[in-house]
């Protein structure tokens, strides 16, 4: 078993169990990018570039989502409307914690 440390917010949530609803904790989303967040960030480890924190929620979400001008650039800015109408399903929303993560807080 591997340990990767991540730096998350000090006021994010902590993470659920798996299944749970997902509550914003960020863990997934920084220990890695899921396939589309692989896709944004160009990168297949560390945490993914578009994960955005929610100051007013105290909670991260998924820039594809929430922020998808920004995520997309201005060359593909003109894509925003349709990233974020597939990105709830691509990143599967709503449908629980799928990390197979341990975390603990120091």
């Amino acid at each position: 078993m591997s340990h990767q440390v991540i730096h998350i917010h000090a006021e994010a949530p902590d993470k659920p169990a798996l299944g749970a609803p997902c509550n914003g904790c960020g863990v997934c989303c920084l220990a890695e990018p899921c396939p589309l967040g692989q896709l944004i960030s160009r990168k297949r480890a560390g945490a993914c570039d578009a994960l955005r924190w929610d100051e007013a929620q105290a909670i991260y979400r998924c820039g594809a989502l929430t922020d998808a001008e920004a995520v997309l650039g201005p060359r593909w800015r003109w894509a925003a409307p349709v990233l974020t109408k597939l990105a709830r399903r691509w990143i599967a929303a709503g449908v629980g914690c799928d990390a197979n993560l341990q975390s603990e807080r120091r």
